[in-house]
């Protein structure tokens, strides 16, 4: 009988070669040709044969690390996963749960392990002052944490140009202060050519005065006081005329070239170029205001409307020297005449003070004549008189000083100075160059602060001190041969250039000046109408 059912399936003997030579396959088959191969030793043991994820290629990579790293590094590239451009926006959510703060509890602080050992044999009185000190200091240290962490994270304020900078000015030379502390020239000693005005004494009890026993500034004058440039100047004119000198200039104006690396704040000066002769003028009255703090790490506060702002500072100040100035010549004092008459009698401001046309040689055919303001004297037993100047350094605001006068004039001196001269560098070396070229004998310095700090209104003088010109600008670092080789260095330049009107400006952000040709109309009324 057939038997009936499926048709049986059939079996296909498979090819087998026979390597003679060896083991294994001769050829690749060709469902495998494409399949690319990772070589391998046969001592290692394979694990994770089949993970292509990124963390089993980094599992491979470490375990490759090594003396096979050469070999497999490869292979590493072959099996790298290249993802399109669409799954770059790709992100995983982490689902994990968030942590959050535990307001309840508090880190534990510890006092020092001597107060705990000591607290052993301690009563009840001696643990609570113990606690009260302990509390007191902390305090101090985070207030003074607090107030340094909000001046450091203060931003700078990008400080403004003294002078609008026209579009057809150009720049002629530019000047960095980097080259003008390098410039040395010995001027040798000046001479006196002419004295004008009347020296009042000095009032000798400003000298008595401390923190404790104070004395109210007089508000003598609320105008600012009026300085006479130097083309304005009769006297100077009459000495252009006689050919005295080439180069013409106040003691302010050319002690703010000679100190010009030691500034912050902008400012300019014009320079007139007249045949063989320069003369340095101020543009502005706002060139001969005092300035604070221009030095400090921290600026003054940025709000227009407060007293402490920079400019109302400014204002400040100079109506504090002007008064201080005025309260520091006494009546009761025999007055010295230094020679001529005022040349500048019947102006505001300028009565009170003498002055002093001196001229120095920096090389030939090239001499400084220079106007300097003396302001008091005084008389000695020997019948001998003292020039002074007088001056006067204003204190706004203790915390952002970094000295209290009221509580370090007495017994730390030194330290006050030193803050002063850390924080208004600039001014005090242009004083004691004025000094230095008006030939003053002493510098009479008043420390002034306000009565309330929140009001700007009123003052009190609580010391004052006696400096000598020379040993003081030895104190500050102020060398005379720097500052006469700045003066060459900045005249030789404008010597060179053609007759007209020059404008020497300090950049406000860049230790940089600029010297600019402007227009001989410049600065008029109608220049730019």
């Amino acid at each position: 009988l057939r038997r009936l059912g499926p048709p049986a399936m059939e079996f296909a003997v498979p090819e087998i070669e026979d390597n003679t030579s060896g083991w294994g396959p001769l050829s690749v088959p060709k469902d495998f040709e494409d399949v690319p191969f990772a070589p391998f030793s046969k001592a290692e043991k394979i694990g994770r044969c089949a993970d292509f994820t990124a963390q089993g290629r980094s599992y491979a990579a470490q375990r490759s690390y090594g003396r096979h790293r050469d070999e497999n590094a490869a292979v590493e590239t072959v099996f790298n996963f290249q993802g399109d451009d669409h799954e770059t926006d790709f992100h995983l959510v982490d689902s994990r749960p968030v942590s959050r703060p535990t307001f309840a509890r508090r880190r534990p602080q510890w006092r020092n392990r001597r107060f705990q050992e000591d607290d052993k044999d301690m009563t009840g009185a001696e643990r609570e002052k113990q606690r009260r000190q302990y509390a007191k200091e902390k305090k101090k240290q985070h207030w003074g944490a607090s107030y340094w962490n909000q001046l450091e994270t203060r931003q700078r304020v990008t400080l403004q140009s003294s002078v609008e900078i026209r579009p057809d000015w150009s720049v002629v030379e530019q000047f960095d202060f980097s080259t003008l502390t390098k410039q040395q020239h010995e001027a040798g000693e000046g001479q006196t050519l002419k004295r004008c005005g009347v020296l009042k004494g000095y009032d000798i009890t400003l000298d008595r005065l401390t923190p404790k026993f104070n004395r109210a500034l007089r508000k003598t004058t609320s105008k600012f006081p009026v300085k006479v440039s130097t083309s304005d100047d009769p006297v100077i004119q009459t000495l252009a005329r006689e050919n005295a000198g080439h180069v013409f200039a106040t003691d302010a104006i050319l002690a703010t070239l000679m100190c010009a690396p030691r500034s912050n704040y902008s400012w300019d000066v014009v320079a007139h170029r007249v045949g063989d002769k320069i003369f340095f003028d101020r543009r502005s009255p706002e060139f001969d205001k005092v300035t604070v703090s221009e030095t400090a790490q921290g600026l003054p506060e940025e709000d227009r409307e407060s007293i402490n702002h920079l400019e109302k500072l400014k204002d400040e100040a100079t109506l504090v020297n002007a008064n201080f100035l005025a309260m520091a010549l006494s009546d009761k004092e025999k007055s010295y005449k230094l020679g001529s008459s005022h040349p500048f009698k019947g102006k505001e401001g300028n009565s009170d003070t003498g002055f002093s046309y001196r001229k120095w040689t920096l090389e030939e055919g090239l001499d400084v004549v220079v106007r300097c303001e003396l302001d008091s004297v005084i008389k000695r037993k020997k019948g001998q008189e003292t020039v002074l100047m007088v001056r006067a350094l204003n204190e706004y605001d203790s915390r952002v000083s970094g000295s209290d006068y009221r509580q370090k004039l007495e017994n730390q001196r030194g330290a006050v100075v030193a803050t002063e001269l850390k924080n208004n560098a600039n001014k005090l070396a242009k004083w004691t160059t004025q000094a230095i070229l008006g030939e003053v004998d002493l510098i009479k310095l008043g420390f002034a602060s306000r009565s309330h700090p929140r009001s700007a209104a009123n003052h009190e003088v609580l010391s004052t001190q006696m400096y000598k010109p020379k040993d003081f600008a030895s104190q500050i670092n102020l060398n005379e041969k720097n500052m006469w080789g700045i003066t060459k260095y900045l005249v030789d330049h404008i010597m060179k250039m053609p007759e007209g009107k020059y404008l020497i400006v300090k950049d406000p952000n860049k230790p940089i000046l600029r010297l600019y040709d402007i227009p001989m109309d410049a600065f008029e009324a109608s220049a730019y109408e």
